[in-house]
């Protein structure tokens, strides 16, 4: 098993067994939304769906990226979380595909149309790995493998600073971002892994030619705290292990801007997926409350969606809307 491989079986079990990886900080409980004691709708009325990159959607949900290789169990998380993504019309990234270029074995964690004929798939890749070895044709191959609708690039600058052996010459990738946005058939999205995007990071994307940016604030799984597990000093990952922007307050800075917005971070109910659909948000992502599950079988899986859904619905019911298009950006609907 490669170093690269061991990593991510490390991160899975790091993630999946200590509770305190989850920051658990509950951003969203700050914003209030206006209640509606007269909706004036029928609850059984109410349609949740929404349309994404030109697929319909039950309701705005992104399974977000977790992980991939060649051990079984990257295959059975990947696998049970595609067919839950099928099964219940919502959308799903895959972690990073780097493993797939030196795993040879790593290719079948990633080829899931057989279980996922329909479903919107997000291949994902470092950004920074294109001020490494990473070309085009990288990006190209990945999005083959899943034959996936949109590639992730994820921005992760604290995880590689608190690594052991981290990349983290960032400098000048702006352009190398814009070159995969050119050179791609299929969207880019530019993505944290928990830390947040500023305004000035997203106005640099979007000159770039980024038209969708997911967040991904502060408030969830802490990816420094977890790299700080995984090193001999582990002061560095705990310093660090808050730090960045929380997801509400990205969305808000955000919504401003041209750019489509995915929301994750921290996300942990169908309450707060309403709330950052107000924000401004188009697609709502969550990940660890799926690993477990997503180890156990898909219809575990799909058990949790459903709980999403179905306090996603209730909370759509109790600010009176019986479409997503009436709340998303409705800022107006937060109390004061």
């Amino acid at each position: 098993m490669s170093e690269l491989e061991k990593r991510k079986v490390e991160h899975v079990k790091i993630v999946a067994q200590k509770n305190e990886m989850d920051r658990r900080k509950f951003y969203f409980d700050e914003i209030r939304l206006t209640h509606r004691a007269l909706p004036e709708i029928d609850l059984k009325e109410i349609d949740p769906s929404v349309e994404f990159m030109g697929k319909k959607l039950s309701f705005p949900l992104l399974i977000s990226s977790m992980t991939g290789g060649g051990d079984k169990l990257f295959r059975k998380i990947n696998t049970n979380l595609a067919e839950a993504a099928e099964a219940e019309g919502v959308a799903m990234a895959v972690g990073s595909q780097r493993i797939f270029f030196t795993e040879p074995t790593a290719k079948s964690s990633f080829d899931l149309r057989s279980v996922a004929p329909s479903a919107l798939l997000f291949s994902n890749l470092g950004a920074v790995q294109f001020n490494e070895d990473m070309t085009l044709q990288h990006a190209r191959a990945v999005v083959q493998v899943l034959k996936a609708d949109a590639l992730c690039l994820h921005l992760n600058p604290l995880q590689e600073a608190v690594q052991p052996g981290g990349d983290t010459n960032f400098s000048n990738l702006r352009k190398k971002i814009g070159e995969i946005v050119q050179g791609l058939d299929v969207p880019v999205i530019v993505k944290e892994v928990g830390a947040g995007i500023s305004c000035t990071d997203a106005e640099l994307l979007i000159k770039a030619g980024v038209k969708y940016i997911d967040v991904a604030g502060s408030g969830g799984t802490s990816w420094s705290r977890v790299e700080g597990e995984r090193s001999d000093d582990s002061s560095l990952g705990h310093l660090f292990q808050d730090w960045g922007i929380p997801t509400p307050t990205a969305l808000k800075q955000l919504a401003p801007l041209d750019v489509t917005l995915i929301a994750s971070g921290g996300i942990r109910s169908g309450v707060d997926m309403a709330k950052a659909v107000v924000l401004g948000a188009s697609l709502c992502g969550v990940a660890r409350p799926f690993l477990n599950p997503a180890m156990e079988s898909a219809d575990a899986v799909r058990k949790v969606i459903q709980r999403l859904k179905r306090e996603f619905v209730t909370a759509m019911f109790l600010l009176g809307a019986d479409r997503v298009e009436k709340i998303q950006g409705r800022e107006e609907l937060i109390l004061k």
